[in-house]
Order: C-alpha cells, then sequence, then structure tokens
C-alpha cells in the first residue's frame, strides 16, 4: 500500500514538558526553532560558503535530537558558526547495518533525527540512502529539507545545455575502466556531471578526450562557493592539454562535460585495455592478467582473454 503524507496537514509537534526552546544564531541574532516531527530529515549544507545554509536547514538542526554526520569535525564547523549545540552522531559509509537499526530505533521511539554529508544534498554520492531506505521500510516519515548542491551549481555556471543531463558521480580509478564506463557514457543524450579527485583529474581529461572526443565543450568546477572558486570552460581537448601542463589543482572539482556528435573512439577503449593488459602481463600468468584486467574495466573475461593471448604473441614474436 502507497502511505501517502502531506506536510501541510502535519499539526506542530508540542514541545516537551520541561524542555527548552532550541535555538540558532543568524545575523547577529537568537532565533527559537519549532519542534520536529520524529523521522528522519535530510538535510541540505552549505558546499564552502556557510552563508548559503537555509533558515529551514538551520532550524532543523537545531531542533533535531541528533545530527547524523559524515564527518563529525566538518559539521562541528558548521553548528558552531551558528551557535547550534545539538549532539553529533557519525554515520558514513562504513556505518553498519547494526548502526541504522540503533538509528531506526531510535526514531521510533520518537526522536527526530537530522541527517547532513560533508557539504551538499545528502545522498548525492554519498552513502546516506541505506538509511533512508531502511527508514522508509520501517514506515518512518522521510523529510526532505532541500538546499546547496555541487552538481546543480556547477551545470548552471558551465553554460552547457541544462533541459536534460546525467550525474555519473565518480569514474573508475583506473584508465581502462575509465575509457570503458566513458564510451558507455557517450550514449547519453544529454550534458554529462561527473565528480573527480583533483590529482587524477589531468589524466580523466585525456581519456574523456580521447574516447568522447575532444570537440566536446566542457566545463572544469573547483572550489565552488569558496573564496578561490574557479570555472575552466573550453573544449575537452584543450581542458585536457591544460590539465596536463598546469599538473593537478587543489580543491573539489566537478566536471561537466557537453553532448558531441562524434562516435565513441573505440580504438581508444581498446588502446585503454591493451595497457591495463600490458601492465598486468608483466607480473601475471595469461589467464591471470586476464582475470585482473576483467575484473578492472568491467569487460567480458573472454573478449579480454582474447586480447591477452593476441598482446603475449605478439611480445612473443617481438622478442
Amino acid at each position: 500500500m502507497t502511505q501517502r503524507i502531506d506536510n501541510r496537514s502535519r499539526r506542530r509537534p508540542a514541545l516537551a514538558e520541561g524542555k527548552a526552546p532550541a535555538t540558532f544564531t543568524a545575523f547577529g541574532l537568537a532565533a527559537e526553532a519549532e519542534p520536529l516531527e520524529p523521522g528522519l530529515h535530510v538535510v541540505a549544507t552549505p558546499i564552502g560558503n556557510l552563508k548559503d545554509v537555509s533558515f529551514r536547514a538551520l532550524a532543523t538542526l537545531a531542533a533535531a535530537d541528533t545530527v547524523l554526520a559524515e564527518d563529525t569535525r566538518v559539521t562541528r564547523t558548521l553548528l558552531m558558526h551558528y551557535g547550534i549545540t545539538t549532539p553529533l552522531v557519525a554515520y558514513h559509509e562504513h556505518s553498519n547495518a547494526a548502526v541504522r537499526e540503533r538509528m531506526i530505533a531510535r526514531m521510533q521511539a520518537g526522536e527526530a533525527l537530522a541527517l547532513v554529508s560533508d557539504a551538499g544534498t545528502p545522498l548525492v554520492s554519498d552513502p546516506g540512502f541505506k538509511l533512508v531506505q531502511a527508514a522508509i521500510e520501517a514506515g518512518i516519515a522521510i523529510t526532505p529539507i532541500p538546499g546547496p548542491s555541487a552538481v546543480m551549481t556547477a551545470i548552471v555556471a558551465a553554460g552547457l545545455p541544462t533541459d536534460r543531463f546525467f550525474f555519473e558521480g565518480f569514474l573508475p580509478q583506473k584508465s581502462g575502466a575509465r575509457r570503458n564506463r566513458l564510451a558507455e557514457l557517450s550514449q547519453v543524450p544529454g550534458t554529462l556531471v561527473l565528480f573527480e579527485s583533483p590529482h587524477r583529474l589531468p589524466e580523466m581529461l585525456g581519456d574523456a578526450a580521447a574516447v568522447l572526443g575532444g570537440a566536446r565543450p566542457a566545463a572544469v568546477a573547483r572550489e565552488l562557493t569558496k573564496l578561490f572558486e574557479t570555472i575552466r570552460r573550453g573544449t575537452l581537448g584543450s581542458l585536457a592539454d591544460t590539465f596536463a601542463a598546469e599538473g593537478a589543482p587543489k580543491g573539489e572539482v566537478v566536471v561537466v562535460i557537453g553532448t558531441g556528435t562524434e562516435e565513441p573512439d573505440d580504438e581508444a577503449v581498446e588502446t585503454g585495455l591493451d595497457a591495463a593488459l600490458a601492465t598486468a602481463l608483466e607480473r601475471h600468468s595469461i589467464k591471470d592478467a586476464a582475470a585482473l584486467v576483467a575484473d578492472e574495466t568491467g569487460q567480458p573475461r573472454r573478449t579480454v582473454y582474447a586480447r591477452a593471448l593476441v598482446l603475449a604473441r605478439r611480445g612473443d614474436d617481438e622478442a
């Protein structure tokens, strides 16, 4: 049965007897936060600039019984800035089912818990979905508190079409697997939005230019909303050349790639596979090397093994 919940019809919960109203501070003034309904409140927080937080987010964080944070040190900075004293509990990708069960039990007992990530909207490239899923299965109300998002911030500043886009998150770390995934993404009929680690950015842009085509329009957004925010726009080819020359940037990075008319470069994908196999064959047998590379790239083992045989024979002939 579908459960229908309309927040507009909910009654505001009364403050527990003997409990002082929760407060937060903004613009130098103290404000009282209304009590929260029991359940899980998923709260978006700033991605860099603390001024981007909403009043509703502050009120929720202040009134919650506990804030579940990806990194309590990061979230504590936000809470202290706005005079919020709500207790913090760590909830991250390593939190197991037992942790979730304890949180579910607390909400079933009538508590209101707020879930945040280190920055931006929780559950977007973030482990919080398991807790939300468990709460829904337990019949617990989920209340989203919208706000900052690195994905949306990057895409509106990139200057690329926004009518249709696909968020990929992080690509695989190894070049061979990354090129295979990029080849799959080449068929997406819309703008691509990716997260990337700064130290992998030059290599990733090179792979993207090779597989998707260097003429594709793209943008690299770094340190969004922060003091040293920069947005580089150009083609994949020009951006790959720029970062190859400059080296890895500092700070958090979002890459936005526009659509293109070029077909995916099968030769580039094969080159990535060959490079991965060549490295693996230096230390392993043909069978083991093929198995390792197949796991890394996601390609069928039979295909990878056949290619490994070709490379091994070629190496024998050259020797």
